[in-house]
């Protein structure tokens, strides 16, 4: 069984087995779920700068912080050593890639996100999530 990125076929381990062999293996750059998170985070910023003063400073500042949690939370993850370390900083960036849905459907609500930019928002979403599997977080 291969435990490279793509293969996630052994159910309820998928995360935290990943990242307990992986993670001390492979440099944190080579992860696709890292890569994925940062792209996102980097996306949100680029839109969040565009906006007013008010905007950025209530909204926009805790978008931009629930969205670069994600891959702060799984490069926590892949400097930790033991089980219990990985799997709280597995709850953490899956924590906060749901902290990050919240926001951006309250900035779509209050017009500060275009269609176009959920859209492509939610691609970085749907490709996010699937690494962090719901029967591991049960």
């Amino acid at each position: 069984m291969e435990l490279g990125i793509g293969n996630w076929e052994f159910g309820a381990w998928s995360w935290l087995a990943f990242c307990y062999v992986n993670c001390m293996i492979k440099k944190l750059t080579d992860f696709e779920v890292y890569i994925l998170a940062e792209e996102l985070s980097n996306k949100i910023w680029d839109i969040v700068k565009r906006w007013n003063y008010f905007e950025r400073g209530t909204v926009g500042k805790q978008l931009v912080k629930a969205a670069d949690s994600i891959s702060a939370n799984i490069a926590e993850c892949h400097g930790r050593f033991h089980y219990k370390d990985k799997q709280k900083f597995g709850y953490y960036a899956r924590g906060s890639l749901e902290e990050t849905k919240s926001w951006v459907r309250k900035s779509y609500v209050r017009r500060l996100i275009t269609k176009e930019q959920i859209i492509e928002i939610k691609e970085y979403i749907e490709k996010i999530g699937p690494y962090f599997p719901e029967l591991f977080f049960t």
